[in-house]
């Protein structure tokens, strides 16, 4: 039975850009869940977070992931504090396949661009910000099925590494 391929990852590690190559690879759709969020629910994922709270968006964040894993399996990018909420690696045991994205803070900070469009990068440093993502992160992304670095390698190359990963440990 296929799973769901979940990408996860700083900001900026390529979630999204990986995420729409591997689906096109694989011929399945590609679920951002951001892009889900704010199409289902009308607001920006930055409003979201101004008007209720990251506490707020990570409850709604779950519920949609959760929504998105009872359809047929797909590529999945969720945000990059998702992996990181209590549970929720969890509860997509056994429906998904956990892949991880590794990129270092300085190449994500230079790969999450426009600057300033993601709520949790603003100010001064970008790549300090993304250091302590990292730190408070890196424990929950390294459960994660299977590491793939990104570092110096096309998002092509990595899609098509995540295909053969797909094919021989998810069931694709």
């Amino acid at each position: 039975m296929r799973r769901h391929l979940i990408l996860v990852g700083l900001p900026g590690s390529g979630k999204s850009t990986v995420g729409r190559l591997l689906a096109e690879l694989l011929e399945v759709r590609f679920v951002d869940l951001d892009e889900y969020i704010v199409a289902r629910h009308g607001r920006s994922i930055e409003r979201i977070f101004e008007e209720q709270g990251e506490p707020a968006f990570r409850e709604l964040e779950r519920r949609e992931m959760e929504r998105v894993l009872e359809a047929p399996a797909s590529v999945v990018s969720p945000g990059g504090g998702w992996a990181a909420q209590p549970g929720a690696l969890e509860a997509a045991a056994g429906r998904g396949f956990v892949i991880y994205l590794e990129a270092d803070p300085a190449t994500a900070a230079r790969r999450a661009v426009p600057p300033g469009t993601r709520p949790l990068l603003r100010g001064a440093d970008p790549v300090a910000r993304l250091r302590a993502l990292l730190d408070a992160r890196a424990g929950f992304y390294e459960r994660a099925d299977v590491t793939l670095a990104t570092q110096s390698r096309t998002p092509v190359e990595i899609a098509t590494q995540a295909v053969e990963l797909a094919r021989s440990r998810a069931g694709w």
